[in-house]
Formats: structure tokens, C-alpha cells, sequence
């Protein structure tokens, strides 16, 4: 077969395998769904639609209304089906992507699928930002920075993301910050985007916003840099039921907050258990997860999955050898993963 580009031979998949489960902690998923009123609504709208007509070609209607909510220009803002599809716009538009070591693994993806030149700079000791390897390494490109970072949970500084903003600007490259997590957290860097050009900032619907199965995500950028990846997206992008369920949830956002008080509450809750932990260390998080480290990684996924939970094995990352990481779920959800996680007995 020579009908494709070399580099896209033996890519690796992205590392999820589906495995069914009663108690489901591994897709870091809001454990509730969208309110059922908020649902009817959505499902209305739905039926209201012309299913035969093609929506908005970049999805004006909630451009203006994000543009509205966030204070940001309507031109600045990029709407897609998830995230991850930003990413790879991103990715293909870069002349080369700059990650960290371990980081959300689409990053590194998308580069290898888009053929773009890509570097990594491992994390420091006790998962802190290698803020001067950094700045060394950021020579121009696209910078990829999760924060809170996943897979680990933790929380940069500020300090650290405004001396790399000021290198995005230095070297005419984009930092990236994701803010998947960030109502978890409490951060928003959208003042830091809004004086710099050379700032974006990827939000997600997926997570507190419990829209994981419809897919939708957003871009906050400068107007120029906005409409590069509105021209690398496919025209149409975003099918007209994302949008009108995307309506439903900006017109009513008060139930997110709920979710995301839940989460932090379970989420501390379950890290100072854990603590107590004869042989697992739980590390602080700021986001709807926590990163455990265990003896056996394998052997703990396992036990934990006999007890029918299900949680995401992340040994595979450098730096994170015998770690799971587990969605912060549902109290009952989270009392079951604690009652197994004090079960297991290692020799």
C-alpha cells in the first residue's frame, strides 16, 4: 500500500481500551448526567431543528453568546465536537509542538498525525513544571500546557504561565494552556490571554459541564490565531444538535457549579482516606481525579476490578510507575473504590 504518508504508518492507538464495569472511575466523566428539565429542553430544540439543513458554518449563534458570557471577541473563538479535534487543528497548523513528559497523550498524537516535529521536556520531582527547561526548549511552534495537568492533578503556578507567555511572545511562538479541569480548580487565564496574542486557552464541555457523549469544546485565542484553526477545521464543524444542546447549557449553567462543588468535596474527602492507605500514596489534585501510586499497578487495577470498579492504569507513563488514576465518581461510587482499595493485601 503506498496510497498514504509514510509518517502515518504504525501509529500507535490512543491508549484506551473500553472494559465494562458497574462503577466506571476511569474516563475522568462527571458522575451525573445533564438535569433531566435540561435534557427535555435540549431534546425539544432537537425536534424543532431542520435535520436536512446544514448548521452555521462556524457556529455564529454560539460564538456570539460564548463572546457574551466570557467577555471575549466573538472572532477569538473557535467552537468544535471536543477538544482533541482543536488539538489536531492546532497540531497541523504548528511548525513544531512543544509537550511535557508525562502529559494528555492527544498532544503528542496529533503531532505524529499531522507530521509535525515534536519535542518533550520531562516533568520535575514530585510533578512540578520545568519552568527553565521550558523556556529553554520554547524556540517557536505551539507549547501544549494542561493546567491543572493531567494525568497528574497538579496545579502550576501563575508566575510560572506568565513568564512562558512572555517567551510565547519573545519567539512569535502560541502557548496552549487546556483548561479542561479548570472549574475544578478555580483558575481562569483568560486575563493572561487577553494581554498577550501569543496565549490561547482550550475549556471543554465534558467535564463539569457532563457533555462528555455529545463532544464539544472551545477555543479562547487572539482573532488572528482563532481564525488559522477556524480555516484548518472542516466547514460545518459542529453538527446543529451539539449546538442546540450547547444553547440549552449556556442559558442554563447553574447546575455546573453543583458539580464541580461535588467533585472537590469527594475529591478531598477520598485523597485524606487514601492517605491512610497502608501502601498506596495518593497525590493532591486540582482536578476530578486522583493519580495513585501502588506497589502493582496491574495487580491493583485487577483487584479493583473484580470488586467491579473501574479505574485507568497510567504505569505506562515515565515517572508514574504503579500509578491508576480514578475518577472522582458519586459518594457511593467513591465509598465502593475506598472499601476495595483497604481490601487489597499485597505479599
Amino acid at each position: 500500500m503506498r496510497a498514504f504518508k509514510a509518517h502515518l504508518w504504525g501509529l500507535a492507538p490512543y491508549p484506551y481500551k473500553k472494559v465494562e464495569a458497574p462503577v466506571k472511575l476511569d474516563q475522568n466523566e462527571s458522575p451525573f448526567d445533564l438535569p433531566p428539565s435540561l435534557k427535555e429542553e435540549a431534546l425539544r430544540r432537537l425536534a424543532r431543528l431542520p435535520w436536512n439543513r446544514y448548521p452555521e458554518i462556524h457556529a455564529e449563534g454560539l460564538r456570539r453568546r460564548l463572546a457574551h458570557l466570557l467577555d471575549w471577541p466573538e472572532e477569538g473563538i473557535v467552537l468544535a465536537p471536543g477538544s482533541n479535534l482543536l488539538i489536531l487543528a492546532l497540531a497541523v497548523a504548528a511548525e513544531e509542538v512543544l509537550d511535557l513528559v508525562p502529559s494528555f497523550p492527544h498532544y503528542a498524537h496529533a503531532a505524529r498525525v499531522a507530521g509535525t516535529p515534536r519535542r518533550a521536556v520531562p516533568l520535575l520531582e514530585g510533578f512540578a513544571l520545568p519552568l527553565e527547561a521550558l523556556l529553554a526548549a520554547f524556540t517557536g511552534g505551539v507549547l501544549f500546557l494542561p493546567n491543572p495537568h493531567a494525568p497528574t492533578g497538579a496545579l502550576f503556578p501563575e508566575e510560572a504561565l506568565e513568564a512562558l507567555a512572555e517567551r510565547a511572545r519573545e519567539v512569535g511562538g502560541l502557548l496552549v494552556v487546556d483548561e479542561a479541569y479548570r472549574e475544578f480548580a478555580g483558575t481562569d487565564f483568560r486575563p493572561l490571554a487577553r494581554q498577550n496574542p501569543h496565549v490561547a486557552l482550550l475549556r471543554t464541555f465534558s467535564k463539569a459541564f457532563a457533555l462528555g457523549g455529545v463532544r464539544a469544546g472551545y477555543l479562547l485565542a487572539s482573532p488572528e490565531v482563532a481564525g488559522v484553526v477556524r480555516e484548518v477545521l472542516p466547514p460545518f464543524v459542529l453538527p446543529a444538535h451539539t449546538a442546540a444542546i450547547l444553547e440549552v447549557v449556556l442559558e442554563n449553567p447553574g447546575y455546573v457549579e453543583a458539580v464541580a462543588a461535588h467533585v472537590r468535596a469527594e475529591r478531598e474527602r477520598v485523597y485524606a482516606k487514601l492517605r491512610g492507605h497502608p501502601t498506596w500514596q495518593p497525590y493532591r489534585s486540582h482536578t476530578n481525579f486522583l493519580l495513585v501510586r501502588t506497589p502493582d499497578a496491574e495487580r491493583a487495577f485487577r483487584h479493583l476490578l473484580a470488586q467491579g470498579i473501574l479505574v485507568r492504569r497510567q504505569d505506562h507513563y515515565p515517572g508514574l510507575f504503579g500509578c491508576i488514576r480514578v475518577t472522582v465518581g458519586s459518594k457511593e461510587e467513591m465509598d465502593a473504590f475506598l472499601k476495595a482499595a483497604f481490601e487489597v493485601a499485597y505479599a
